[in-house]
């Protein structure tokens, strides 16, 4: 179905990606299923756009309204509208880069109906190039979370480590929602904010690293490598503090973890933890070094 164009389609679901924060960063093609669309709801809890921009693309593509992770993990009532109208749901960066929307693709498609995606730029094939790594070296990507009414995750941590041992850089996204709960009250993290959760994670590995399970040789190496972190002193881990990427406000310094929550950061931020360089690696990122 994904050979249907919009102009012709007068019901169903279309997913969208809008790029990483400008106007100027969204396809035609996105711009132009926008505007035909019945109804344009925006995706606000997996990321965001700073609010000029939200309010530019209003302009151009017509009216928007902002639905949470409630609309969206559960869309009845998306499904409902988009059953007789053309529904755009519009995503922040490509609408398949987090499982949340390839879910609802395949609610869509068992259910009857006609999703097509239109792919934006993400954040993921940004950083990569920009900051000078080579992209078949990184390994998983996480995210850094805020602790949870005093619940704290270790799993990002355990992810960069195990990366790091098998010398894969690491692309660590930053947390939008103090609450975990993704029905509003959003507060993009900052270098600060991404410190303490680090600072967190390693007082929490600290304190049950011997409960670590080693039933293969993975949970070993990446045990070994927790421990080498967590013993290192944050100004041994080295950082890139990518924001605002893509736009005009783009900013890339190659840091460490202490100095980092001294760098005030931009409107949307995220890290990369590289692993071993090659040379043309290290001088790359030598470009975006700040005094320490």
């Amino acid at each position: 179905m994904a050979d249907i164009q919009d102009s012709d389609q007068k019901t169903g679901l279309l997913l969208i990606g809008i790029g990483p924060g400008d106007v100027a960063l969204a396809t035609s093609e996105a711009l132009d299923a926008a505007k035909v669309a019945d109804y344009r709801r925006y995706e606000a809890y997996t990321a965001l756009w700073p609010e000029d921009q939200l309010a530019s693309l209003e302009k151009t593509v017509g009216e928007i309204t902002r639905v949470m992770r409630p609309e969206v993990e559960n869309p009845e009532e998306l499904f409902a509208l988009a059953r007789d109208n053309l529904v755009a749901l519009l995503i922040v960066g490509d609408p398949l880069q987090a499982t949340t929307h390839v879910d609802l693709q395949l609610q869509a498609e068992a259910a009857g109906i006609y999703c097509r995606v239109i792919h934006g730029i993400s954040i993921t094939g940004l950083v990569t190039g920009a900051i000078g790594l080579s992209n078949y070296k990184f390994g998983r990507q996480t995210t850094l979370t805020y602790p949870y009414s005093g619940w704290v995750a270790t799993s990002p941590l355990e992810v960069i480590a195990l990366n790091s041992a098998l010398g894969h850089h690491t692309l660590a996204l930053l947390d939008l929602d103090p609450t975990g709960a993704g029905t509003g009250q959003q507060k993009p993290m900052m270098p600060s904010d991404a410190v303490d959760s680090v600072k967190a994670m390693i007082d929490k590995v600290n304190s049950t690293i011997d409960e670590f399970p080693l039933e293969s040789p993975q949970d070993a190496i990446k045990v070994q490598s927790l421990k080498l972190m967590t013993s290192s002193s944050l100004a041994e881990i080295k950082v890139v503090l990518c924001s605002d990427m893509g736009t005009k406000q783009q900013s890339m310094i190659y840091t460490d973890l202490a100095n980092l929550a001294n760098l005030p950061g931009g409107a949307m931020n995220c890290l990369v933890f590289p692993a071993s360089t090659s040379d043309v690696e290290e001088k790359a990122l030598l470009r975006w070094t700040q005094e320490m």
